[in-house]
């Protein structure tokens, strides 16, 4: 029905910076809006940033000024650009998309990709 396929992940310095990239694809009549959740071992899964379809933005204190969302509506394409990597924000990152599905009858649900992992070493 829908699906998020996250790309970019990796390994990388402490100070350096990596760009994740999904791209949303299916049935999608509407997106309310897209994010980026992340979760490291041990720990609960967090909402890192989210982007509204109008373009509205919010991120988590811990990532400010480090991380950027952006989102293209051609090709329902979402960005997360990263600087200035911290050991601690090594975790997978998932995508998410909120939206209805495949028609404007449907409900406002979230759609989850598998993840792409992020390792940050020290």
């Amino acid at each position: 029905q829908v699906q998020l396929v996250e790309s970019g992940g990796g390994l990388v310095q402490a100070g350096g910076s990596l760009r994740l990239s999904c791209a949303a694809s299916g049935n999608i009549f509407s997106i309310n809006s897209m994010g980026w959740y992340r979760q490291a071992p041990g720990k609960q899964r967090e909402l890192v940033a989210r982007i509204t379809s109008a373009g509205i933005t919010n991120y988590a204190d811990s990532v400010k000024d480090r991380f950027t969302i952006s989102r293209y509506n051609v090709g329902n394409m979402m960005y997360l650009q990263m600087n200035s990597l911290k050991p601690e924000d090594t975790a997978v990152y998932y995508c998410v998309l909120w939206g209805r599905a495949p028609s404007s009858g449907s409900p406002v649900s979230d759609y989850w990709g598998q993840g792409t992992q992020v390792t940050v070493s020290s």
